[in-house]
């Protein structure tokens, strides 16, 4: 019995002096460094599909757009990583979205100002099909996109140029929003 004390309190100290000596007992200061760290270094910068943010101005309305960039790397996109007459998330990771604080004209319809998930169906001819969609934080894109959510749908012609982008950028530009991507450039007119 004095032998399993014993051979119990050994493993008692063994394990105090573990955890002291990996740090264990400064937790407070571990804490603080780490969040300095992680203001120093913002998530966005971590994912292989970097998170982007932009704010902007078409007309009367002050506009915020947030969507994740994918990277080409090689990969043929347009009907295969993003198939052709399905909806996709125009970004990568959870849904695009777009904020207007006052009401817009896209492609010569009204938008209510809002918060709105951006969707589009790829074709491989013709015009394009863009969706405004009310369920806006989604976290998986368009794998829980559901249509009867759809604000408004409209169509963008898609025009196709010789240099490819790398990296998928969404700009707030003339005539409103502009998709670019590989070869695309996708301008969604917006008054």
């Amino acid at each position: 019995m004095k032998k399993t004390n014993i051979l119990m309190l050994a493993a008692i100290f063994a394990g105090t002096m573990f955890f002291f000596g990996c740090g264990g007992g400064k937790k407070s200061e571990t804490v603080e460094s780490a969040s300095s760290e992680m203001e120093e270094i913002p998530a966005r910068d971590q994912r292989a599909s970097p998170l982007r943010s932009l704010e902007g101005k078409i007309g009367d309305s002050n506009v915020l757009l947030q969507y994740g960039a994918p990277s080409v790397k090689g990969r043929v996109i347009w009907g295969d990583l993003v198939p052709y007459n399905e909806v996709w998330r125009t970004g990568a990771n959870e849904s695009t979205y777009v904020d207007f604080d006052a009401d817009v004209t896209v492609e010569g319809k009204v938008l209510k100002a809002g918060r709105y998930s951006l969707f589009t169906i790829p074709k491989s001819s013709g015009k394009w099909t863009v969706i405004f969609n009310s369920e806006w934080n989604l976290e998986h894109g368009h794998f829980q996109y559901k249509q009867e959510h759809d604000v408004l749908r409209v169509e963008s012609s898609p025009q196709w140029v010789g240099e490819s982008q790398e990296q998928l950028s969404i700009a707030i530009e003339s005539p409103g929003i502009v998709l670019r991507w590989e070869k695309l450039v996708l301008p969604i007119v917006i008054e």
